[in-house]
């Protein structure tokens, strides 16, 4: 299993955070692996609702179905999963300094069968997209201003 967790804060309050990432297709814009990201559920975004998911990571495209599975006035969860993987993030989202919004992204990504063996490997990969993320983000709200 590899684990990465980033805490930050952008110049944005809770609220427009928290209704910007709940809507997982707009992982485009923000998550620095995903090529395409489609909702295949029918209706309003909401818990229970799903996008197809197309990530190239280190050279490798994969895809995941990903499910919102808790939203709260702070929090945004969502799960992806595939044959080789099940990944999730967990987004938690506080008041800061001045109505800022402090960011802590925890991503968890469980490898199954013989893709275990690329943990090792991947937590270095995990961790330089997880400071893109986070990069990607700040700059997202810092232009929402």
């Amino acid at each position: 299993m590899v684990e990465v967790t980033r805490n930050f804060t952008v110049d944005a309050t809770p609220q427009v955070v928290v209704d910007y990432l709940r809507d997982f297709s707009r992982a485009v814009e923000w998550d620095p692996g995903t090529v395409t990201c489609e909702q295949t559920s029918p209706g309003p975004v909401a818990v229970g609702t799903r996008w197809r998911n197309v990530s190239e990571i280190a050279g490798m495209k994969t895809e995941l179905t990903y499910e919102l599975t808790r939203l709260e006035p702070g929090r945004v969860v969502f799960v992806g999963k595939n044959d080789t993987a099940t990944s999730t993030d967990d987004i938690t989202v506080t008041t800061g300094e001045n109505g800022t919004a402090e960011l802590t992204y925890h991503a968890t990504i469980e490898f199954h069968g013989a893709a275990k063996l690329a943990s090792p490997i991947a937590k270095l990969v995990f961790e330089k997209i997880g400071k893109d993320t986070e990069d990607s983000l700040t700059r997202i709200f810092d232009t929402k201003k």
